[in-house]
């Protein structure tokens, strides 16, 4: 087999765990020297790789790759990018082409969501389309669990966590206090179209009482009344009430729609500000004194409250996809099959991208409670082994010691830059 270099690159918002899919990669790849050469990675995504802007990952030694494992974020930058179709903007593609044959790139492994599945699958037509030679691997990412074809997404089962711990200590939190002081706490988290993180909220409620109360999902209409009535219900009963409110929840407000809003490249509204409207309304209709918080990028870069489960998948699906690509494979996205919910058995499979890209996952009904304030025993089946185990990050003098890359460029051999 002739020996191929191969480009790397994370896509879309990060993870606290999408650096362990970089370190099962660039791992396998180096058990795999047979076939592939170096590993580059795009600096900054495919911008990287559109503005041969690469880093050479062979720079770095065994243990700062494996220190990946427990580090946070996107260790070589991420992007918000989409290629256009071929017909739109063929000089995108002679551009990568070019990159290409200049370093010789016959592997092109994309980290990133469903968007980023529609840039893989792209790439993987470069072959039929532009006569260049290329396997194209995607690996799974998304704390919005909103992918098709697999059990779940890394970066989710930690994000679960992050909800579920939250709001257990924010509930005894409230709890201690809601006789003389604040009724109603509100936790905002990510979750556009899919309620799949507000649903990981729900496991910390194991008994009549417990924290959370209410769950909001974006799958359902929200209605103002039989809300407010399960506020001021559950204050009656429990003198507090906990909710955790998906970010994608529509209250009315045309602004929540994203009217107006400023979209990314991926053509996504920015969301947020869910909590604060709801409390808002509370205050307003009922009267209780209330809290909020909004978990935003602190959720998905808790590195150090990460789920062992999405660590050991984020790894796995990294290494795959080089197993996948030497094995001759192209097109399709890693993915993570479920064998039985208790013991949690999985292993990972693979999807064609063309059932994958810019498709999304959404809570199935049955995952929902009948009066859609919180989810099924049949959704913390499903749940409850994606949040399981620790896996804590070394620390020194009490803070977590990620690793830090040296990201050393790889000489440009082209004459031409490129504008994004």
């Amino acid at each position: 087999m002739t020996i191929k270099n191969a480009f790397y690159a994370q896509s879309g918002g990060v993870t606290a765990v999408i650096n362990a899919s970089a370190a099962g990669l660039i791992e396998a790849a180096r058990e795999h020297d047979h076939a592939i050469g170096k590993v580059y990675a795009g600096r900054d995504g495919i911008v990287g790789a559109l503005t041969e802007d690469l880093i050479d990952t062979s720079a770095e030694d065994a243990e700062t790759i494996a220190a990946l494992k427990y580090t946070p974020a996107g260790a070589f930058g991420s992007a918000r990018y989409k290629l256009k179709g071929l017909e739109d903007n063929r000089a995108e593609y002679e551009r990568l082409i070019e990159v290409f044959k200049a370093h010789n790139i016959g592997y092109f492994f994309y980290n990133g969501g469903g968007d980023s599945a529609d840039t893989c699958e792209k790439i993987s037509h470069l072959s039929d389309q532009l006569g260049y030679p290329i396997q194209a691997i995607h690996i799974p990412k998304t704390m919005d669990n909103d992918l098709p074809h697999t059990d779940c997404s890394p970066g989710f089962g930690s994000v679960a966590k992050y909800t579920a711990v939250s709001i257990r200590e924010a509930g005894y939190d409230l709890h201690s206090m809601c006789k003389t002081s604040t009724k109603v706490f509100i936790l905002e988290v990510m979750g556009r179209h899919a309620g799949w993180t507000a649903a990981a909220g729900g496991l910390a409620a194991e008994a009549e009482g417990d924290a959370p109360h209410i769950l909001l999902f974006p799958e359902l209409a929200f209605d103002h009344d039989r809300f407010l009535a399960k506020v001021d219900d559950t204050v009656k009963r429990h003198g507090f009430c906990t909710i955790v409110a998906s970010e994608g929840v529509e209250i009315g407000e045309a602004f929540m729609r994203g009217d107006g809003r400023e979209a990314d490249a991926f053509g996504h509204i920015q969301l947020g500000g869910v909590a604060p409207k709801i409390a808002e309304l509370i205050k307003s209709q009922l009267g209780y004194k209330y809290h909020y918080a909004i978990a935003d990028y602190l959720m998905r870069a808790a590195r150090h409250i990460a789920s062992a489960t999405d660590v050991e998948q984020a790894y796995a699906v990294g290494r795959a996809a080089v197993e996948y690509a030497v094995a001759g494979k192209s097109g399709v996205m890693v993915t993570i099959e479920r064998e039985s919910d208790d013991p949690y058995q999985w292993s990972t499979g693979e999807a064609p991208l063309t059932e994958v890209a810019n498709v999304e996952k959404f809570m199935p009904r049955d995952f929902i409670s009948e009066d859609g304030f919180h989810i099924t025993d049949k959704a913390r089946r499903y749940l409850k082994p994606l949040i399981a185990g620790e896996s804590y990050p070394p620390y020194v003098d009490g803070l977590p010691a990620y690793a830090r890359l040296r990201n050393v460029a790889v000489p440009k051999q082209l004459d031409t830059g490129f504008d994004i």
